[in-house]
């Protein structure tokens, strides 16, 4: 690649901030947020939405370029973008937090950072369903002739525009990466490890929807041992396993983990990143994995749920140790990948399945009946419940988010295989998400 094709690509093209007032029960606060797009290859742009303190210029840029090359390697037809609002969310109520957000939407779409056709965002850190579905209205509300207006926005409730699975995409997506991880024997042994995930002893870092979600599946489908669980408030251990659904349930019930009767409690969380195990998975914050911490980290494979969480420094170190680290920009790419879907759902006006759902069950009762005729005996009636089914919208979901991860999955490895210079997952990534964005650059003279 040529130099200034380089350069291109590492440039964001755009970044606002905005400070605007808010009359909060007669007192006027001032707030702040951003929202960067970094590539406009593809369009509309893409990325989430976060509500935290920590929120500023550099990050939400530094997300913004992560997004590009996301969607990139799962091959979503999106740019990168990324927005951020300095608040502390526990502090306001919902009522104070939807005159925010509303305000913080009509300056961006005012500005035109907010689109159907140009800047789609997405829930992030501190922001779901709800403020999706505040700022969709704000934006229908100032554009009512435009009949896309619910595709502003991703991750809206299923009543008022959003797709079956949307919330647990990201989730599933991180799961959906490691069963085609342990798909490749070689790659597995390669890791120090054989067989599939059931059994393996597990570390989760984080309990919110990415790692609640991988957590219950990775419990209940894949006979995994979460033996470990880290929150903000302390950790919780027991190698016999922990049931995640119970413990979001105590959570629910209790704002903490501390008292959960099923394991030990330790108020000394982040430790316990550094607890033996066979996998690892960071899915709270960015920048937990250090230069601190890395010779420490005992575990065979590290699977990146959350953005960022090994910094540059650890991610050295972790490599030379020869720990097997499955990237971000990969493994957390479902919750963008059920966003392209949910907006070609917006644009079409119509859910899946809906055409074909009654027409394909008709179909396999028509195979059923020809099969009992020709051997003259009865089908079981589970055989014929499965024949019969109809997609609905969230198989047809589930379906195209296993495909996506699978087929990125065998792109990155194919990459590590015939490149002689890649040696590690992170690497091959980004070689595959930068040569398509170049390949575009190019082929389309945007520069």
């Amino acid at each position: 690649m040529d130099p200034g094709t380089a350069t291109t690509i590492k440039a964001c093209e755009a970044i606002i901030e905005l400070q605007f007032p808010v009359n909060l029960n007669g007192k006027l606060e001032v707030f702040t947020g951003w929202r960067a797009t970094h590539s406009t290859h593809r369009l509309p742009v893409k990325g989430g939405i976060r509500y935290a303190p920590i929120v500023e210029q550099d990050e939400v840029r530094a997300l913004a370029a992560l997004m590009t090359y996301k969607c990139a390697i799962v091959d979503v037809p999106f740019g990168g973008s990324k927005g951020g609002l300095q608040i502390d969310p526990s502090k306001y109520s919902r009522d104070e937090l939807q005159l925010i957000t509303r305000r913080f939407a009509r300056e961006l779409i005012r500005k035109n950072f907010i689109s159907p056709s140009t800047n789609v965002p997405a829930p992030d850190m501190g922001t779901g369903e709800r403020e999706m579905a505040w700022i969709a209205d704000t934006y229908k509300h100032l554009h009512p002739e435009n009949l896309n207006y619910n595709a502003c926005v991703t991750g809206k409730p299923v009543h008022h525009g959003g797709i079956r699975g949307r919330v647990e995409a990201t989730g599933r997506g991180v799961v959906y990466a490691m069963r085609e991880f342990f798909r490749h024997a070689s790659d597995v042994k390669n890791a120090g490890m054989d067989g599939g995930l059931d059994g393996k002893r597990i570390v989760i870092q984080g309990l919110g929807n990415v790692g609640y979600h991988a957590g219950k599946l990775l419990d209940e489908e894949d006979d995994a041992k979460i033996i470990a669980i880290i929150e903000k408030d302390g950790a919780l251990i027991n190698e016999e396993g922990i049931s995640i659904q119970r413990v979001r349930e105590f959570i629910n019930a209790n704002n903490t983990i501390k008292g959960f009767p099923d394991a030990s409690f330790t108020e000394n969380g982040k430790a316990l990143l550094e607890m033996e195990c066979d996998i690892l998975i960071p899915a709270a914050m960015e920048t937990q994995i250090t230069g601190d911490n890395a010779e420490r980290i005992n575990t065979k494979l590290i699977v990146e749920a959350a953005n960022g969480p090994i910094t540059f420094e650890a991610d050295e170190i972790l490599k030379n140790r020869n720990i097997t680290i499955i990237p971000d920009a990969y493994v957390n790419a479902g919750g963008v990948t059920v966003s392209y879907f949910e907006w070609i759902r917006n644009l079409s006006h119509i859910r899946f399945g809906r055409m074909e759902r009654r027409y394909d069950e008709i179909k396999g009762q028509h195979y059923i009946s020809a099969l009992q005729n020709m051997t003259q005996k009865d089908m079981p009636d589970w055989m014929q419940k499965g024949i019969i089914k109809g997609a609905d919208e969230l198989d047809l979901v589930r379906s195209g988010l296993d495909d996506t991860m699978r087929n990125a999955y065998q792109e990155l490895r194919d990459t590590l295989e015939t490149n002689d210079k890649v040696n590690d997952f992170r690497t091959a990534a980004y070689v595959v998400a930068i040569s398509k964005i170049a390949r575009s650059y190019i082929d389309l003279g945007v520069y």
